[in-house]
């Protein structure tokens, strides 16, 4: 049994309107507002039947027996990662068309969701029109990013010597620390080092992790499955 699905044919077909080939468009996100926000931004589209997910596990089932052209993926989701999700449909259907739809507007982010296989990344933090954009785009075939995002895309790969990045044992031990709760005071008396140490290897992790703050860091990080 599917729990928290819910179909919804935005403005179905009238006599008055030319024949179009519908748009399946199929959101797996857990928050009611932004699945409300979803319904708003295609309601004007008379082609598009969107359907709903609140878990992973429900995208799956739904992918499989809906056969839905587009899908929008959360990152975050209650009960797995979106990313990790977006890999299991690929390596059953190649020709998935995925948009990974993430809080964090961080280019690593956006890096790893298209070696996985997505053809679009949007952030809830930006233009509420981009995700409509996205979800046109790959209808036409095409990848989509922010232009923004593109650009820091491409500096920090630029910058890059793999696609993930590298921590030391060290920056890894304190970013599991700070996941946990912990303050970076607390770390520094833990692993027996200063304050001012542990303060230059968040920084440190920051950088690496393309990170504008500490809470951004820790979202990364747990995101990628890195800790």
């Amino acid at each position: 049994m599917i729990a928290h699905v819910r179909r919804l044919r935005l403005h179905g077909d009238t006599a008055d309107e030319p024949s179009r080939e519908r748009l399946k468009v199929l959101v797996i996100e857990d928050h009611p507002i932004v699945i409300q926000g979803c319904r708003a931004l295609f309601a004007e589209d008379t082609d598009v039947t969107m359907i709903e997910a609140r878990t992973a596990a429900a995208g799956r089932a739904l992918y499989a027996s809906e056969n839905p052209e587009i899908v929008v993926v959360d990152i975050n989701l209650p009960d797995g990662s979106g990313l990790e999700l977006t890999g299991e449909i690929l390596a059953k259907d190649p020709h998935a068309k995925i948009v990974v739809f993430s809080m964090s507007d961080a280019p690593v982010l956006a890096i790893q969701a298209l070696e996985i296989g997505a053809r679009g990344y949007v952030s809830k933090n930006g233009d509420p029109m981009s995700l409509h954009n996205a979800v046109r785009a790959l209808a036409r075939g095409e990848k989509w990013l922010p232009d923004d995002l593109v650009q820091e895309m491409a500096l920090l790969r630029a910058g890059a010597s793999g696609s993930t990045p590298v921590l030391s044992e060290r920056e890894l031990l304190i970013l599991r620390a700070l996941v946990r709760g912990r303050s970076m005071a607390e770390i520094a008396s833990d692993i027996e080092v200063s304050y001012k140490t542990v303060a230059a290897d968040c920084s440190a992790i920051r950088t690496k992790l393309n990170a504008r703050t500490s809470s951004e860091m820790v979202r990364i990080a747990v995101e990628l499955r890195i800790v």
